[in-house]
């Protein structure tokens, strides 16, 4: 798995380096993510930033704390298989059953109170919309539409259902996502070769960029990372890669590996162009597509595995390239070293390349990881694993109705994704996300109410204090995520040496 990482993650750092300056410098593209960054990191050194950032650690080390204690705690209660706090029926054992309860995970509590309370309703909505309508309906087909003895994981069961259906909600987002940006890239672009744009500068009276300006256009330029260096080192782990891979999976072929690495650097600049003017960062979407394409292209034997490492090929150089060009308008407003930048991205890549494994190998040791009944889902690896015999084997393996519905749900998250741009502003931004709302079809509801409750605390806490919230919001929402997050070490370590929960908490009717 190191050794796949490696193969895979460097050669989008390289792709782009000889058009970072007509990206960031010439284009003037935004980047959003990295210029937030960098107004926060510039924001810091200021008195007032600094006084902001101690209120913050403070915040992050107090509930932090408060996640890691909570955590173990709980954990004295899962002596057993559907025990402990994270299957409290909050709402009766009838709403328990279709998952709708509150789990006490205080992750996704915090990672609501980051994302954006359309993100965590369109979850909730996705919740009511399967788990509450859905399932329940299709369930009652059980022997009709589907084998009554088929089991439950199986994809010609309900999980068929689930899976597809969660698919057909991401995909409709992600094309429409997909042909916007595109249209967008393009007609920017084409205006851009044809001199119709006024660059986006900062110029003073006489029209000239300001002094602040033309110092980080030095300091951006003045740092060069050769372009020879970056072909020589893209080619050479492009041959790497053609040679590496294939001896890791046989069911991928050198020339699957060769026409990755050709069309990666299109597509990464493509993706990169379009995450600078929407911050949508597309590459999931071409690797899925990737994924159909090479699943179809290694036909049914081998097409599975060609599928997702093929896809996983294609999405991971088109993401880094993208992210490096984030990082890099960071630097450049920052006026940061851009060499700097990319030496530590290659570090931090090459560290990912042996953390990663490794702390996936600790989860799969210890946790239940990857079961659809478990409390570890994974849900997009299933959602992968499905797209990918879906390109092999077509639609002959689904159950009864699967695909006809899949395509309507596909329809319903094309349409509302153009609702949310043709309608009025302040119409289009209460409708639903899709691709927040496919999640819960796959993993259940009880996550989507955590969010929820993360979205309530932040909603009331700016009512009472809007300034302090905007402050504290972020730091007290990463010590939850933290807190939680680093109690699962000690937990899989436990785990791993057989020391079990001494108590197992459970909840029956009263009869």
């Amino acid at each position: 798995m190191t050794g796949f990482l490696l193969a895979i993650c460097f050669g989008g750092l390289l792709s782009l380096i000889p058009l970072r300056k007509v990206l960031v410098v010439d284009y003037k593209l935004t980047y959003p993510s990295g210029t937030a960054t960098a107004v926060l990191i510039n924001g810091f050194h200021t008195p007032k930033g600094d006084k902001n950032a101690k209120k913050q650690v403070h915040g992050f080390l107090k509930y932090f704390g408060i996640s890691f204690m909570w955590s173990f705690f709980q954990w004295f209660y899962t002596g057993g298989p559907v025990c402990g706090f994270v299957q409290f029926p909050t709402f009766g054992l009838k709403a328990w059953k279709q998952t709708f309860f509150f789990d006490f995970s205080l992750t996704y509590v915090g990672a609501g109170m980051i994302c954006s309370h359309l993100v965590n309703l369109s979850t909730l909505l996705g919740a009511v919309l399967s788990w509450g309508i859905m399932w329940p309906l299709i369930s009652k087909q059980k022997g009709v539409w589907y084998p009554a003895d088929v089991p439950a994981s199986s994809m010609k069961s309900l999980y068929g259902y689930k899976a597809f259906f969660c698919v057909g909600l991401i995909i409709g987002d992600g094309l429409y996502q997909f042909l916007k940006v595109t249209y967008v890239t393009s007609k920017s672009l084409h205006q851009r070769l044809n001199n119709k744009v006024v660059t986006n500068k900062v110029t003073d009276r006489d029209g000239m960029a300001s002094p602040e300006e033309i110092q980080r256009d030095e300091i951006f330029k003045s740092d060069n990372i050769p372009s020879w260096m970056a072909y020589t080192g893209y080619a050479v782990l492009s041959i790497i890669s053609s040679i590496s891979i294939p001896l890791m999976f046989r069911q991928i072929k050198w020339y699957y590996v060769i026409v990755a690495y050709l069309l990666a650097p299109v597509l990464g600049f493509s993706n990169s162009y379009g995450a600078g003017l929407t911050d949508i960062n597309m590459a999931y979407n071409y690797g899925k597509i990737a994924l159909f394409i090479f699943a179809a292209w290694a036909g049914k034997k081998n097409g599975v595995i060609a599928g997702l490492v093929g896809g996983t090929l294609v999405k991971q150089l088109v993401l880094m390239s993208a992210e490096l060009m984030h990082d890099l308008k960071t630097s450049y407003l920052t006026s940061t070293s851009p060499r700097s930048m990319l030496v530590a991205q290659a570090i931090g890549t090459g560290m990912g390349c042996i953390v990663s494994p490794l702390t996936f190998m600790l989860f799969y040791k210890a946790f239940d990881v990857g079961n659809p009944d478990s409390y570890w889902k994974a849900p997009y690896a299933l959602i992968y694993r499905s797209m990918a015999i879906l390109g092999v084997e077509g639609f002959l393996a689904l159950p009864k109705h699967c695909l006809s519905i899949s395509a309507g749900i596909f329809a319903f998250a094309m349409l509302l994704s153009i609702a949310r741009d043709i309608l009025p502003r302040r119409y289009g931004k209460y409708v639903p996300l899709p691709m927040a709302m496919a999640v819960p079809f796959l993993v259940g509801g009880s996550f989507a109410i955590d969010m929820c409750i993360g979205s309530f605390v932040v909603f009331v806490w700016e009512k009472m204090n809007k300034k302090e919230a905007a402050i504290q919001v972020p730091a007290v929402a990463s010590g939850l995520i933290c807190g939680d997050g680093i109690w699962v070490f000690p937990s899989s370590l436990l785990a791993l040496a057989k020391i079990n929960p001494p108590i197992c908490m459970k909840f029956t009717p009263a009869s």
